[in-house]
Parts: structure tokens; C-alpha cells; sequence
């Protein structure tokens, strides 16, 4: 009986140590974002994801390089986690403060996301002069979504008809391999033609508005 009790005390004392082994090795797995692993997730719109799949163990370290660091990449996640409540209390206010920091720091996803923002009401009433504002200065910097909303609102007749070359520009040399997408551009680019005279449009596509 005593043989048998020891047993279970041994095996018990293992189970446990290789649990705490276990738990600290995952612990220890997740590694803090490098800037160009977090701007990957941020452009693919999976940065949110990524930190509850990590079970939220590098808030701090997040909070560290938002708020002491500066990085504007990590200004933008923290803004989010902030305005969305993922992994942290929900703070809509400081959340927009991160996200506005990111911007002014000329993070082109960051202009992109308050531009949009502004533009249909999220988090703030609808403004659409400054939605073009952050449109314009994201799409300057090749930002896809950006020249995407900011010709559709141009077509609503919004904006400067000054403006329509630069953005056409834009457009014409994007890049992407997805076919929705390419369509998408392509009837963007036929409904900005049709706004301006055609050597305005020739002279578009030979010359290049990105930064």
C-alpha cells in the first residue's frame, strides 16, 4: 500500500513538472512582432487576430513600443486593441490618440484607417473633407484601400477636380494580383477618364503622384 501511494506521489510530482514545463515553453514561444512582421499583419487586416491567438502575453511589451518607443506600427496596433477592447479595457478615446499618432508619423495604414473612419462614422460623426484629407496623403504613399475609397468619392462628386490626375496616376500604376480587385480599378480608373480631357489622362499615366 505504501509502495502504491509513493507511485501515485512520483507520478503526480511529474505530471505537474512537465504541465509547468509545458506551460513556461509556450510561454516562451511567443515572441515580440519585428516593425516589418507587424506591418505584414497590419496590411492583411490580421493584427487583431494574431494578438488573441498569441493569448494576449505581449500587451505590455505592445503598450512598451506604442507608448515609450513611438513606433508608429505599434501605435496603430495599440490604438486598435485600445478602440476595439482586444486583450485590454476598452478605451475609444485613447484608442483614436494611438491611431492619430500613427498618422502623424505618415504610417500609410494608419492615414488609410481614419480617412476611412471619418468617412463612414466609425468611432467619430462622418467628416468627408477630412476623410480626404488622410485619403489623399495614404494614397500618396500607395496605399491601395485609400485610392479605392478616395475615387469613389470623387465619382460622388466629392473633393477637387484638381485632384482626379494625381489620383488617376495612382491607380493606373497600382499593383495587385487579385481579379476582383484588378476589375474594381479598371472601372475606377473608366469613371475618372470620363471627368477629365484625355491628354489630361495621357499625361496621368506617364507621370507618378507616390511618394
Amino acid at each position: 500500500m505504501r509502495n502504491i501511494f509513493l507511485f501515485f506521489i512520483i507520478v503526480s510530482s511529474l505530471f505537474m513538472h512537465t504541465s509547468a514545463f509545458a506551460m513556461k515553453k509556450n510561454m516562451q514561444a511567443v515572441q515580440i512582432y519585428t516593425d516589418n512582421q507587424l506591418l505584414d499583419l497590419i496590411k492583411e487586416n490580421k493584427h487583431l487576430g494574431q494578438v488573441v491567438l498569441d493569448e494576449c502575453q505581449l500587451v505590455q511589451d505592445i503598450e512598451a513600443r506604442a507608448n515609450k518607443a513611438n513606433m508608429p506600427s505599434y501605435q496603430f496596433l495599440w490604438g486598435d486593441m485600445l478602440a476595439y477592447g482586444v486583450c485590454v479595457k476598452k478605451d475609444i478615446p485613447l484608442g483614436l490618440h494611438y491611431m492619430h499618432a500613427a498618422a502623424d508619423q505618415g504610417l500609410a495604414e494608419g492615414l488609410e484607417q481614419l480617412g476611412r473612419y471619418y468617412h463612414i462614422g466609425k468611432f467619430m460623426q462622418v467628416d468627408i473633407d477630412r476623410a480626404i484629407v488622410y485619403l489623399k496623403t495614404a494614397a500618396s504613399l500607395n496605399n491601395l484601400a485609400a485610392q479605392m475609397r478616395l475615387a469613389g468619392l470623387y465619382q460622388q462628386g466629392y473633393g477637387s477636380p484638381l485632384d482626379y490626375p494625381a489620383l488617376y496616376s495612382q491607380l493606373h500604376h497600382s499593383l495587385t494580383d487579385d481579379k476582383t480587385t484588378h476589375k474594381k480599378i479598371s472601372q475606377l480608373l473608366q469613371q475618372l477618364a470620363e471627368k477629365m480631357p484625355d491628354k489630361v489622362v495621357q499625361q496621368a499615366k506617364r507621370t507618378s503622384y507616390t511618394n
